[in-house]
């Protein structure tokens, strides 16, 4: 250190702090973009609520209340009670399935479709102190919570919504339910975050008839993958093997696994299957997002 000479002043000495690690840096960015998109949810809860709840309803009111009522085939009394309850506790845990699937595409694929859009509105997240990749997978995480939560409110309305004599019979196994239902909506994320850097704005409308609705038909949210076994050609079950190239499949058999004791896929097909979707999914979804900021 350099002594001062005679008759100056002593200056102070400024000891430089090391800045914070890069790694310290984008989980602080990570934590406020979560924390964004949470106080965005609480600002919205009345929308969010009303646009969880709507499909399911609709479901469970047409299905396990208006059918048994006029004695409709399917749910109805022409297959006793024993069949309209069993129809109920198959769709109870269909229609908590697709609640995250829909969750995952609308609270990630048609923000991030928008924000892509002519506003670029994009580009305020990405000046975040973190590398690109992150702000997607906060997306994904964001999408990810939502869906939880609309599993959360959508089982005790499904549960009870249902004609006199229609009972879902709903068994709670926590194991599976903690484990499970995360990886569900991990994985309905990702594909959120893969539909949302795929589709134009303007081009929307296709995402909903050329993928959504096959998926929400295919996906045994109606019926469970076990029973499709007699739509065959000839000894090929084609229909049991064509679907499962549908990951909303695996995510309704989970749930039939975490909430009912009814036949389900086996859980050491489920799991790995959606592990694969969920890095699938991320992987492809991260490479067009990086593609679609940097064009």
């Amino acid at each position: 250190m350099t002594m001062p000479s005679s008759g100056e002043p002593t200056r102070p000495i400024i000891v430089a702090h090391p800045t914070r690690s890069t790694f310290a840096a984008s989980r602080s960015a990570l934590g406020a973009l979560l924390l964004r998109d949470l106080v965005v949810l609480r600002k919205n809860l009345g929308e969010f609520v009303i646009r969880t709840l709507v499909q399911p309803f609709l479901l469970c009111f047409v299905f396990l209340f208006v059918f048994p009522k006029i004695g409709q085939a399917i749910g109805g009394s022409q297959g006793g009670p024993h069949a309209e309850s069993a129809f109920a506790t198959v769709l109870v845990a269909g229609v908590v399935g697709i609640s995250i699937m829909f969750q995952g595409v609308q609270s990630v694929a048609l923000q991030m479709s928008q924000e892509f859009g002519f506003t670029r509105e994009i580009e305020d997240r990405v000046q975040a102190p973190c590398p690109i990749w992150l702000v997607a997978v906060a997306k994904v995480l964001s999408g990810s919570a939502q869906g939880v939560i609309s599993a959360v409110i959508v089982l005790p309305i499904a549960s009870v919504v249902h004609a006199r004599g229609v009972e879902a019979q709903i068994s709670f196994h926590w194991l599976v339910i903690l484990t499970v239902v995360p990886l569900a909506c991990i994985a309905m994320g990702s594909l959120g975050l893969v539909l949302g850097t795929s589709f134009e704005p303007r081009n929307i409308g296709l995402m909903f008839g050329f993928v959504i609705l096959p998926i929400t038909f295919l996906g045994g949210t109606y019926y469970q993958w076990t029973r499709l076994a007699p739509v065959k050609i000839g000894p090929f079950h084609w229909l049991q093997t064509v679907v499962l190239i549908n990951p909303l499949i695996y995510v309704n058999e989970g749930m039939r696994a975490a909430f009912t004791d009814i036949s389900h896929m086996h859980l050491y097909v489920v799991y790995p299957v959606l592990i694969g979707f969920c890095a699938a999914f991320l992987g492809l979804g991260l490479r067009n997002f990086r593609r679609r900021v940097l064009a």
